[in-house]
């Protein structure tokens, strides 16, 4: 069994989203960031920065438990626990997989967080914060497009870890860019086709939050 700690954010949303496509079994445990849960000592102990998500398998290598921290790691841990084909195992797939997925963790995440920080949630407005993310993201979401232009997902042919991993940031860049996607139509239609898989449906769904 697997332990999930989670909140419903884009990295959050990338476990859910993985355990549901693989249909691995899993207990749900929200980390309430807005409540500064994921300082508590016990999470610590599982995840040593302090962020979400992380899992406890109890079914880890060797038989033994083990706690893994990281959203791109506990994709490639879950992918090559279940020698699932969303991380493939040839050398150039595999290469591949692992650029777009990079890609996401150094520009996709990082560049739209601080976005839609400066955008939403900063308490004074930084004209400067704005417009240096804001640009950044539109530039990042360009290359996406040019990808996704020759491609039917981020690594080529086939649905991977990479577009888990990128998913759920693209529904927070659309709900923070003015004009959403349009302006990125191949970005679009790829997030339109990979938000029809039941998994990502019910992987968006985790947690729920209970009544505040």
């Amino acid at each position: 069994m697997i332990d999930l700690y989670t909140f419903p954010t884009p990295n959050g949303w990338k476990v859910s989203i993985m355990l549901e496509e693989l249909g691995l079994p899993y207990n749900t445990h929200i980390v309430h960031i807005g409540k500064d849960e994921q300082f508590k000592p016990e999470f610590l102990k599982i995840s040593p920065n302090n962020k979400i998500p992380a899992i406890v398998d109890s079914e880890g290598p060797g038989g033994k438990p083990i706690a893994v921290f990281e959203s791109a790691a506990i994709l490639v841990y879950l992918a090559q626990k279940t020698k699932s084909p969303l991380l493939p195992s040839d050398p150039r797939g595999f290469t591949i997989v692992m650029e777009w997925l990079f890609f996401q963790m150094a520009s996709v995440g990082p560049m739209f967080g601080q976005m839609g920080h400066f955008v939403k949630f900063a308490k004074e407005k930084v004209p400067y914060g704005i417009q240096r993310y804001t640009d950044e993201s539109k530039r990042i979401l360009g290359v996406m497009d040019r990808q996704l232009a020759a491609n039917a997902y981020l690594a080529g042919a086939d649905y991977s870890i990479a577009d888990i991993a990128c998913h759920g940031w693209i529904i927070a860049a659309s709900r923070t860019i003015e004009g959403g996607l349009e302006a990125w139509p191949h970005v679009k239609a790829w997030h339109e086709k990979v938000g029809t898989r039941p998994a990502v449906q019910r992987g968006l769904t985790v947690p729920t939050l209970p009544p505040s």
